[in-house]
């Protein structure tokens, strides 16, 4: 029998929008096409400097009538911050708290949770919404709980209590970041972590803030960097070490998860230039002491 496992996320943050101009608001502000996002359909999208630089990313989940942004726990207050500057005289309520979230996973989990193998879909589960990640089906699924939920609704869907590593090494083996983790705040444009691939962007709804730098670093072939897994031996580097090819600057190190003495596994920003040069001339990344392999992600198309 197929099993799966889950975890309560402890650093999530939640913002949420009601009203008549929810879909509108969000529409004007954020990477992804919200009219896409309904009852049985979750979707990921980022909202980004006026320079088109990240600033926050998050799952856009529907509940009721009401629209759910999952995001970064320490930073949802300067998120609700900015959201409300944005508010003017659209007729929208925006709030915080009030949800918990979970991620599951394994081969069992998304049978646990009544779900179909396919990225975004949704239903309701334990009076709120279990979906599969939009990003990639073989990250599981998250669910999004009222905050007074504890597990119980997860251990009655037969699904097992899990650390967040069982999670964190198979999103870094898919290339999957996580938000301020794994992007640069006000450096990292989208497609440098994959958004156009993981469904976080979407270049045929209009115009949205940042609009102008993301599609013309896509119709230019301006992607220099790309978010890559990468596996690591050697003393363990501090996320944000410098990773370097023959003594130039190569890429920065930004997730890493343990994975027994002297290994792990992460994920990297690296300059594709000299990934290539790494690849020709048989020479090693290093970060700090330690080597680092980076190899292209699930997703990836370049």
């Amino acid at each position: 029998m197929a099993e799966g496992w889950y975890h309560l996320l402890e650093n999530r943050g939640f913002l949420r929008i009601d009203g008549a101009d929810r879909v509108a608001f969000l529409q004007g502000l954020v990477s992804n096409d919200v009219t896409r996002v309904a009852l049985d359909r979750v979707g990921y999208g980022a909202f980004l400097t006026a320079q088109g630089k990240f600033l926050f990313d998050f799952f856009l989940v529907a509940d009721g009538d009401a629209l759910v942004l999952d995001t970064e726990g320490d930073r949802v207050d300067d998120f609700f911050r900015r959201l409300r500057m944005y508010r003017l005289r659209s007729k929208v309520d925006i709030s915080q708290g009030g949800y918990r979230a979970a991620v599951a996973v394994g081969d069992g989990a998304l049978a646990a949770l009544g779900l179909p193998a396919e990225r975004g879909a949704a239903r309701p589960f334990g009076g709120g919404v279990a979906y599969v990640d939009p990003r990639h089906v073989e990250a599981g699924a998250r669910v999004l709980l009222p905050a007074s939920a504890d597990d119980g609704v997860l251990a009655a869907a037969g699904l097992q209590p899990t650390g967040i590593e069982a999670y964190d090494r198979r999103r870094v083996a898919l290339g999957l970041p996580d938000g301020s983790r794994d992007m640069a705040v006000e450096k990292t444009v989208l497609l440098e972590a994959g958004f156009e691939e993981l469904g976080g962007v979407d270049f045929a709804k209009g115009c949205y803030m940042g609009q102008e730098l993301t599609a013309r670093t896509k119709y230019r072939g301006l992607v220099k960097r790309r978010l890559m897994p990468i596996a690591i031996n050697g003393p363990l580097p501090a996320p944000g070490t410098a990773i370097t090819l023959d003594g130039r600057e190569a890429g920065e190190v930004r997730s890493v998860v343990p994975d027994g003495d002297a290994h792990a596994t992460g994920l990297a920003m690296i300059r594709l230039n000299r990934l290539e040069e790494a690849f020709q001339g048989g020479l090693p990344l290093m970060a700090g002491e330690a080597t680092v392999i980076a190899s292209r992600p699930a997703w990836a198309k370049f």
